[in-house]
């Protein structure tokens, strides 16, 4: 990893978003956390160094709330540990780069503001013809494909309100500083209870859509908190089922699903 070049695609700018972060599977952790960690110092060096105002970094919920604790209750002020046992290399990652974030500018921003915004599950319409992330799961069910659900507990955010809370991240001057979970209003939801909404709601499109869930100790109660972002930046999500619809309807309208037998 080199740093050429960063001063000439920082220069003159006020405002940087950070939002960049491998995303794989590999065999050796370092091949994600090592280029999450670095790349994220080099954005904030070059935007100290250019005098940048404030920079967004795109977290995640990762960094938040991956180290189970008794009561299953998450605000910003919660993190992942990294060496929590059996923690996958992504949100260990995550975790270690915004850490590195926060000390940095602690020790060494000059003045250069941070503010995190740490979204759960990304959901929402694709403007893209592919198929990504979870929306390969939502296409894994509405073409039968997965016949059983996980069995897991996770709060929505649809990516046209982490969009909305990035831009009112940077634009809020009392949001320097800051963490901000980012997901629906209510409480987390199951993916069997993400089934069920769709199977309500989409009629014939959700006929494959399984209505089992895998086998396994009953889920914690998951409660993750979004109200700092409502009362900071006065953000406004749109609810989870909304946006479990809509991202259904647009793997459909863009021709994604697998076309069913006449």
């Amino acid at each position: 990893m080199a740093d050429d070049g960063w001063p000439g695609v920082v220069a003159g700018c006020a405002d940087i978003y950070h939002v960049a972060s491998p995303m794989i599977q590999p065999k050796d952790p370092d091949e994600v956390i090592a280029p999450a960690r670095e790349g994220t110092l080099r954005v904030l060096r070059a935007a100290r160094d250019a005098g940048a105002r404030r920079v967004v970094l795109t977290s995640s919920f990762a960094a938040v709330g991956y180290t189970p604790k008794p009561s299953a209750d998450y605000t910003e002020a919660d993190w992942t540990d990294p060496d929590t046992p059996g923690l996958p290399p992504y949100p260990r990652s995550k975790a270690i780069a915004e850490r590195a974030a926060w000390d940095f500018i602690e020790r060494e921003g000059a003045g250069t503001e941070l503010v995190s915004v740490n979204p759960t599950g990304i959901f929402g319409p694709s403007l893209v013809a592919e198929v990504r992330s979870t929306l390969q799961l939502i296409k894994a069910m509405l073409d039968g494909t997965m016949t059983v659900v996980p069995r897991q507990r996770f709060g929505v955010a649809d990516v046209r309100d982490v969009a909305d809370a990035h831009i009112k991240a940077m634009t809020t001057p009392a949001a320097a500083g800051q963490r901000f979970l980012v997901l629906a209003d209510g409480p987390t939801i199951s993916w069997l209870q993400l089934a069920q909404i769709m199977r309500d709601r989409l009629g014939p499109l959700a006929e494959r859509v399984p209505t089992e869930e895998a086998p396994g100790a009953e889920l914690p109660n998951l409660v993750i908190h979004n109200e700092r972002a409502k009362r900071v930046l006065g953000w406004r999500p749109r609810p989870a089922e909304t946006t479990i619809v809509e991202t259904a309807e647009s793997l459909r309208d863009l021709g994604l699903l697998e076309r069913r037998a006449s």
